[in-house]
């Protein structure tokens, strides 16, 4: 039942965005050199390795120029990605991934390999389902840049926020249920466009 959910409401979304993905790609071309979609990679269901498609928020070399994770105030961001960021306009093309099923609409935020490789035994538990657009802690780190602060920021997300989200994506995979999950895409879209 899950998938089929995924399947009709990532290809409803697709085609009922495509003007408003038009829209945002050409914003993006007009506002800095390099491609529309940011293509990096995560790791998915069963530790398998797979590329995420977002709308890109930073200039088209940031890779080179930073870390994986987005710190406060972090230089990278274009002044257009700022605003895609604020209101998680740049996850939609997620989507696509949803589509692909490398993704569903609720599980597990994917992870950037080099932060998987600390993940402990218990944690990697999170890697048994398919990663999701939404889930409970991206709602509650969704102001996540803000806390990454100072010189030591990555070091707070390894050994504080990390863990911190994990447990939160643990506890909620024990009791999810397609109702659980349909309340956490309605909780979502409420906190965007709140």
């Amino acid at each position: 039942m899950k998938r089929l959910f995924d399947l009709v409401i990532s290809a409803l979304g697709l085609v009922l965005l495509a003007p408003f993905f038009l829209v945002v790609a050409a914003a993006i071309k007009l506002q800095s050199r390099g491609p529309v979609f940011y293509r990096g990679e995560r790791i998915g269901k069963d530790g398998k390795p797979f590329r995420i498609f977002k709308f890109r928020t930073m200039v088209a070399d940031a890779a080179a120029a930073g870390p994986g994770i987005t710190p406060r105030d972090d230089p990278r961001i274009t002044p257009l990605g700022r605003f895609l960021r604020r209101f998680k306009i740049d996850e939609l093309p997620q989507l696509i991934n949803v589509l692909k099923g490398e993704m569903s609409l609720v599980g597990p935020r994917p992870e950037d390999p080099r932060y998987v490789a600390h993940y402990t035994s218990r944690q990697r538990e999170v890697l048994s389902v398919r990663p999701g657009i939404t889930s409970p802690a991206s709602l509650y780190y969704r102001r996540e840049e803000s806390l990454l602060v100072g010189n030591s920021w990555e070091r707070t997300y390894l050994d504080v926020i990390l863990p911190h989200k994990l447990e939160i994506e643990l506890d909620y995979l024990q009791r999810a249920t397609f109702l659980t999950d349909l309340e956490l895409v309605f909780k979502t879209a409420f906190a965007v466009l709140r």
